[in-house]
Formats: C-alpha cells, sequence, structure tokens
C-alpha cells in the first residue's frame, strides 16, 4: 500500500529524500485518521514512524502558511528532539512554505517570543519554555488548530500536564494528537478531559533490519 491521498508537495519531498514509498503500519493506519481531523494516541517502539508520522500528519492538515499566528504546537521533551522534528520538516516539506521555529528552555525568553510573532505555522516547543512563553502572552492562540505531543509518556511523567491542559482548555475544539511508545496512566486523565472520543493505534515493534 502507498501513501494515498496526500498534498502531492509532500509526495515528492517523500521520493525526494529517499523514504519508502510505502508507509509504515502506523503511518497508514493515523495519517488518514489525523486527515479527517480526529484524536488519536499512537503508541509505538522507536523506529516505527511516530516522529515521521507526526510530520506527515501537520503537513497534511497545514499544507501552506496562513497569516501569522501558529496552527500547530507540538510538545516535545527535548531540545534535542525539537530540533531532530525541525529537521524532518524542512525535508519533507521543502515543497510547501510551512513556517516553523523551535522554542527551548536555554534560549532567550523574549527573542523566542518575537521570533513567534513575525509569523509561523509550526511552533515545536519543550514543555517548560511553552508555559514560559504562555505566562508571558509569547504565543498566539487564535489560529491553533492542532496540538500534539511526542514522546508523552515522558512529558507526563515529568508533570508537564499542566500546559498541556492549559492550552487546550483555551483553545476551540482542537485536534488533539499524543505520540508515545507505550500507554500511560496518565492517558486516561488526558482522554476524559481534553479529548474527543479519541481513536487508540498500538503498533508493536516489526522485524525488520
Amino acid at each position: 500500500m502507498k501513501f494515498k491521498k496526500i498534498i502531492p508537495q509532500l509526495v515528492t519531498a517523500i521520493k525526494e529524500a529517499g523514504f519508502d514509498t510505502h508507509p509504515k503500519e502506523l503511518q497508514s493506519l493515523s495519517i488518514p485518521k489525523i486527515k479527517s481531523g480526529a484524536d488519536l494516541f499512537c503508541l509505538a517502539p522507536e523506529k516505527e514512524g511516530k516522529s515521521t508520522t507526526i510530520v506527515m500528519g501537520v503537513i497534511q492538515q497545514l499544507k501552506e502558511a496562513f497569516e501569522e499566528a501558529p496552527r500547530a504546537i507540538i510538545i516535545t521533551p527535548t531540545k534535542e528532539k525539537a530540533f531532530e522534528l525541525e529537521e524532518q520538516f524542512n525535508t519533507l516539506g521543502k515543497y510547501t512554505n510551512l513556517r516553523t521555529f523551535v522554542a527551548f528552555d536555554q534560549g532567550i525568553l523574549q527573542y523566542q517570543k518575537d521570533e513567534i510573532y513575525d509569523g509561523l505555522d509550526v511552533l515545536i516547543c519543550t514543555p517548560k519554555r511553552l508555559m514560559e512563553l504562555v505566562n508571558i502572552n509569547g504565543v498566539p492562540m487564535t489560529k491553533i488548530k492542532m496540538l500534539i505531543v511526542d514522546n508523552a509518556e515522558t512529558v507526563i511523567s515529568n508533570t508537564h500536564h499542566a500546559i498541556i491542559y492549559r492550552i487546550a482548555d483555551g483553545l476551540k475544539n482542537p485536534q488533539i494528537l499524543f505520540f508515545a511508545s507505550r500507554w500511560h496512566k496518565s492517558f486516561e486523565t488526558v482522554e476524559e478531559r481534553i479529548m474527543k472520543n479519541p481513536l487508540v493505534f498500538e503498533i508493536e515493534a516489526s522485524n525488520e533490519l
């Protein structure tokens, strides 16, 4: 099964990047549901395509730059993971004009706020820095349509749930996506508080070398 019904710009970038045009199981299951606007829990071991699924799903949903305020926030536990995701956006979004920016704990807060207000589509952020930015009105929320948590079991277990709830509670009908290696007991509370009938996809490790 090849990637179906995704925008041509993404198809071209996938091929040029040397990605297999046959999606991994997680991508095959989840990307059509992301496109439909569903809330998801995506559980899969490392190397099963979680990060790529996030990037493809966001590109598919947003398609192109629009106005100045961000439309997707991706929360990830570390600066290193945030920049990895941005690199994938640069690769897979090269034929779109989507704008990304990484905000992280060690960066200069005011500089990061200024960059966000200069205009972007996707904000990739560590949870502590996101809380700090929100506290100084550093992230415009009026256009946010997607809230994504990567390595969600780590983010939740590090007690960063407060910023997730704060963001979600302040948005009107956001699409919420959680990506994790395993189910965490706190996900039940997440489901009850901020999600709308989420689907759960749980993928086992493949046997590929």
